[in-house]
């Protein structure tokens, strides 16, 4: 018995000083997600989408910017060439309401959406936005991230401010569309 005492020691000690040694200090390899990811950004390369990852924030109340663009009421959804290259659907909310946004940007300045919308549920807040750029088409695709534990959301309608950072997008004109599960927003854009 002493012998499998010995092997056992003599196998474990090395092998926790070797792991606590080389650890790794980033998280661990999600197969799904890390694979689901490179599918992702590969599909939208190929389809000619550039993804821009944009942040989120609440503003204060009764904080408004100015805008100035025309923001027309448009069908929900995703549009179908961008619907049939994402690899996982996208949870939009149910409806955009109101977008102040200007209608011109300066290249070198970051772009400032605001956004009233209802939430899909009241399990999830907005959280961010990613940006679907090619051509001349600008999709802005709100992301949601979950609330923790038990909370809930005090209403189902959000007001939030998207900013697109400075130099993600080059100088033209762009049809811009803030994307809605029944009801979205389309405005022109000129970036200078």
């Amino acid at each position: 018995m002493k012998w499998i005492v010995l092997a056992i020691v003599l196998c474990i000690v090395p092998y926790t000083v070797l792991t606590l040694r080389y650890r790794k200090e980033a998280p661990a390899f999600l197969p799904y997600e890390d694979m689901k990811n490179r599918a992702n950004i590969a599909r939208l390369l190929a389809a000619g989408f550039q993804r821009i990852p944009i942040s989120a924030t609440r503003p204060a109340d009764g904080a408004k910017l100015p805008g100035g663009s025309a923001a027309t009421p448009a069908p929900g959804g995703l549009p179908a060439d961008l619907k049939s290259t994402l690899v996982e659907p996208i949870l939009l909310p149910a409806e955009i309401t109101s977008v102040t946004a200007a209608p011109t940007a300066n290249a070198l300045q970051p772009y400032i959406v605001q956004l009233t919308c209802t939430l899909p549920d009241d399990k999830k807040q907005l959280g961010g936005a990613h940006v679907y750029v090619r051509g001349d088409q600008l999709v802005i695709a709100p992301t949601f991230e979950p609330i923790p534990a038990n909370l809930l959301t005090r209403s189902l309608g959000a007001a939030v401010l998207l900013t697109i950072p400075a130099g993600a997008l080059k100088r033209g004109r762009y049809q811009t569309i803030l994307i809605g599960e029944h009801s979205s927003r389309t405005w022109s854009l000129e970036v200078r």
